[in-house]
């Protein structure tokens, strides 16, 4: 048995009295202590500021549920008494799943170390603080070392752990939650964000019962249909108070939450890769690496919440050279021209375009494919070089002619260029595919299944990851991009075995890694059929992801406030579209549209601006201007949700500067109503003994901030789909 450290050790917000360990943060505190007896972790406390260890409450241990069942516990095992769903799960070579993991030694340090090969959170010794807790199996010569980074500013522990087979036969992981930790006897909520293609991050509210309540993706990717984000919290727990727990894992791949309340009423959770899509083989000497994730506690309800999440990944998770500027206007050529056009009619459209006064041009699906032209969605996929007959001397003519175009009103500013591509999709008609068949993700003999006539390519293999670091690095070489689309239009269906899916996670993540480093000037915005992929894990290599296909401005408010519960509206990309809408079939006012689109970090068009009506056009300098006033405090402000649309026929959004002298409020009617008259409209975060110049079609004055905090603002509403931005300045 370990001997017990007794002498005290801190660092900044990491104290260990002995082996009791106390992670504290500006306005939360994490507790959890070695048994003295058996040298499991036992969790304590996660919530608001504590320093004292509190003894638990008295668990009846007679009938079966004895033991283990009864504690609270960081790092539970399989076996040994414990019937509830374990942290991990390790098969070892004899058959056996049974682990014991006790607790040997500590360490705290300043900082926070990386996870090799995985994104995570970052930070200097002044920002984060990191506590490594080392476990050991002795029946199995297995140790574990498990990470706790607390990020005090934003009330975030950032967790992960790691397996190393000290033994001399292969194990295999079959279960690893990067977070778990047991919650004492509380009334929970549980706070989901559920979807599909077009639907994507709609918030899903239920109670946490007796047994399992949780979700899980097994697309192989992170998905349109559950997000990898989670929130408990008290029934009582609104937008402004109340306790909230959020939870969010740093991965792209398939993902499984758990949140358990068992017998005795302790509730335990766990988040981390689905275990239908993980079961890694460590041979002898080999170590494992689990994603990271984020816990966020907040006592002021899930607007405080969702701001830590905001602040925490802007400034210690995006590391794009963009993440914190402002963003160009763009326009797609998807919606305006398809897979119709040649040369010719790309430079119109970009002649168009800056026409317009939008500075940056994206050349969507179409433009590539030699031998199999990408003309239609079934050829092409794979082999990235231009397509003779669209552009007979390749990109660089092309892209130099675009980018001579002078944007209109901008200073003689030179329009931009942007591209389109999938990288990791091959169809069955490219030369790739028939060079290299065996490098698609696929089962044996059994059948590929295609989606969107798309196979996947097995960016677990090195082969693989080489040949579109290279394909894309010379698209890239050969003309002047400024942005790149990278879209993934399908899910994982074969998988050769279980592990596949984690290998094509560390694969990928190396591909983008490679690119985004070696061209850090390119903005770069993820895509997966609109929002399959939005999550931590892929906002630490750029910094925006396009929200979602449907750009239906009223759908458009529920997914993207549904989003903004733990992803900054800094990293949504919203766009402008043509009515009707080709989704929804919609038609709404250009300035409802672009009132919707603006709140987001990356806004622009999609549309051919020569089916722009007149009163549209008309429209577009004013929105350009506003776009100019309101994205900066976009990138880094303060963002509130003041009322959501599922709630409320009036929803509203508010953004405050960094500075707090500016803010700017969303204010939006859905359904034009006789009665009743709309509720007043009560702002958020504003300093109560400041006074503010307030400017909108009809409001217009000086107001102190505790009467726009607490009698709110009255804006007026004529007609469906009707909207207006409020402008305050403090005084």
């Amino acid at each position: 048995m370990a001997a017990l450290a007794s002498a005290v050790a801190s660092n900044g917000p990491i104290t260990a009295s002995g082996t009791n360990f106390t992670l504290t943060a500006d306005n939360m505190s994490y507790l959890f202590h070695v048994d003295p007896s058996t040298l499991e972790l036992i969790s304590d406390h996660f919530g608001g500021p504590t320093d004292d260890f509190v003894p638990p409450a008295y668990i009846s241990t007679n009938g079966w549920s004895d033991g283990l069942t009864a504690v609270r516990r960081e790092f539970p095992d399989v076996g040994r008494s414990d019937y509830r769903i374990p942290a991990i799960h390790i098969l070892h070579a004899g058959g056996d799943t049974v682990s014991e993991f006790s607790y040997q030694s500590h360490q705290i340090v300043a900082g926070k170390p990386g996870l090799e090969g995985l994104p995570a959170t970052y930070g200097s010794d002044s920002d984060v603080s990191t506590l490594m807790v080392h476990l050991y199996d002795n029946y199995s010569d297995v140790a574990a070392v498990l990470s706790y980074s607390v990020f005090p500013k934003y009330n975030a522990i950032a967790r992960s752990f790691k397996i190393s087979n000290n033994g001399s036969t292969a194990i295999s992981i079959e279960r690893g939650a990067s977070f778990s930790t047991d919650l004492p006897n509380l009334d929970l909520d549980l706070i989901e964000l559920q979807g599909d293609w077009a639907h994507e991050r709609q918030p899903v509210r239920r109670k946490v019962h007796y047994g399992e309540t949780g979700f899980r993706s097994t697309e192989g990717y992170s998905s349109h249909v559950f997000n990898p984000f989670f929130a408990l919290v008290s029934p009582t727990t609104t937008e402004t108070s109340g306790e909230a727990w959020g939870f969010n894992l740093v991965y792209t791949g398939s993902h499984a939450t758990n949140v358990e309340r068992f017998s005795h009423g302790l509730v335990r959770v766990t988040m981390g890769m689905n275990p239908l899509h993980f079961s890694w083989p460590l041979q002898p000497g080999e170590t494992f690496t689990s994603p990271e994730a984020i816990a966020v506690y907040s006592a002021d309800g899930l607007g405080g919440m969702s701001r830590s999440f905001h602040d925490l990944y802007r400034n210690h998770l995006s590391r794009s050279n963009y993440t914190s500027q402002t963003r160009p206007v763009l326009l797609n050529s998807w919606e305006g021209l398809g897979f119709d056009y040649n040369q010719t009619t790309m430079e119109k459209l970009a002649n168009e375009t800056a026409g317009l006064g939008i500075s940056l041009f994206v050349m969507d699906d179409g433009w590539f494919g030699d031998k199999y032209p990408r003309i239609i969605d079934n050829a092409g996929l794979g082999d990235w070089v231009p397509n003779p007959d669209r552009f007979p001397n390749g990109l660089r003519p092309y892209v130099n002619e675009v980018e001579n175009q002078t944007v209109a009103n901008s200073n003689g500013q030179d329009l931009k260029f942007g591209i389109w591509v999938e990288p990791e999709m091959v169809n069955p008609n490219s030369t790739l595919y028939n060079t290299h068949p065996d490098w698609v993700l696929h089962d044996r003999n059994y059948p590929r299944t295609l989606t969107r006539n798309e196979l996947v390519l097995n960016l677990g293999l090195p082969e693989v990851q080489d040949y579109v670091i290279t394909a894309i690095s010379r698209v890239i070489d050969s003309a002047n991009i400024n942005y790149i689309k990278w879209d993934n239009n399908r899910g994982i269906h074969e998988m050769p075995s279980p592990a596949s899916d984690h290998a094509y996670m560390l694969g990928i993540y190396r591909v983008i890694d490679n690119l985004t480093t070696s061209y850090p000037s390119i903005l770069f915005e993820g895509c997966a059929s609109g929002g399959g992929r939005f999550d931590p894990g892929l906002l630490y290599y750029w910094p925006q992801h396009w929200t979602s296909d449907n750009t239906d401005a009223s759908d458009r408010l529920t997914i993207q406030l549904g989003t903004s519960y733990a992803y900054p509206p800094s990293s949504m990309g919203c766009h402008v579209s043509a009515v009707p809408n080709g989704v929804t079939g919609r038609n709404i006012s250009i300035t409802y549209r672009a009132h919707v689109a603006l709140m987001c970090g990356s806004f622009g068009f999609e549309l051919n601006p020569s089916e722009l009506a007149a009163d549209e056009r008309a429209a577009i300098p004013s929105i350009l201007a506003a776009h100019v006033v309101i994205n900066p405090i976009v990138i880094t402000g303060s963002f509130y949700r003041l009322r959501v649309p599922e709630e409320s026929n009036w929803p509203a959004v508010q953004i405050i500067s960094e500075d707090g002298g500016t803010s700017v409020v969303f204010a939006f009617q859905q359904q034009a109503t006789i009665r009743p008259a709309p509720p007043p409209l009560r702002l958020q975060g504003l300093d109560s003994e400041a006074r503010y110049l307030v400017n909108s079609e009809n409001v217009n004055g000086t107001f102190s901030g505790k009467t726009l905090l607490n009698a709110g603002i009255n804006p007026s509403f004529f007609g469906d789909y009707d909207s207006q931005l409020i402008y305050l300045h403090k005084q």
